[in-house]
């Protein structure tokens, strides 16, 4: 059975291989490209943003179920994996900026009437539209596999909680048998703490006979001593 922090480590190394992929469109392949072919690598660059937020909401799920002790150390990890990612979407958006800014300034003196040129562009833009369906789809299956995942987690959740139940309820059991069996032994206490009692008044009763016998010899003795 999968526990929290298996999950979580899971999610973690899909988070930090596709934060990886942006830090290397961004930092290196935006960089070195130009006009649509730069336009479709930000393309790319948002989808897998965009996974790697749907990551970080899993990850924020996981955390709750990791046991306090260890609990620490994986929220300093998911702490700086939203800082990355706040980085990150703050660099894309920067470098879709001056992407808008480029194009609006040299619009004008890139343009061409050669039909060698517009080929050129549509295939570049046929490219850019199948790889971005590429990975759209990837997406999907990444977010089926985490649906999945935790589909899994939550019957393992239930199941779990059923056994729970089916403790608390034997629980509940043992501890009525108990308190039955020391409804009885207080019983039989409060019984033989009453024929405790019974037991000193004969006896008390016995020793005042005897005291009166003793009392009443005695008595006799003596009176008929002096007569």
């Amino acid at each position: 059975m999968s526990t929290p922090d298996n999950l979580f480590d899971a999610y973690h190394s899909d988070y930090q291989h596709l934060i990886g992929s942006v830090r290397n469109k961004l930092e290196k392949d935006a960089q070195e490209q130009q006009g649509e072919q730069r336009k479709a690598t930000l393309r790319r660059v948002e989808i897998e943003l965009d996974e790697a937020d749907d990551i970080i909401s899993q990850l924020e799920i996981e955390i709750q179920g990791i046991p306090a002790s260890i609990r620490p150390q994986y929220t300093n990890r998911l702490k700086q994996a939203k800082l990355d990612l706040n980085r990150y979407k703050k660099f894309a958006k920067e470098s879709h900026a001056q992407t808008t800014r480029n194009f609006i300034r040299f619009d004008s003196t890139s343009m061409s009437d050669d039909p060698y040129d517009e080929r050129a562009n549509e295939r570049t833009k046929l490219l850019a539209g199948h790889q971005t369906l590429a990975d759209g789809s990837r997406r999907i299956e990444n977010s089926t596999r985490l649906a999945l995942e935790t589909e899994d987690l939550g019957a393992d959740i239930l199941r779990s909680l059923r056994v729970q139940r089916e403790q608390i309820e034997n629980t509940s059991h043992t501890l009525n048998q108990a308190e039955a069996s020391i409804d009885r032994a207080s019983g039989t206490i409060q019984k033989m703490i009453r024929q405790m009692y019974k037991q000193r008044f004969v006896i008390a009763g016995i020793i005042l006979v005897l005291v009166v016998v003793v009392v009443l010899i005695l008595y006799f003795k003596l009176f008929y001593h002096r007569h």
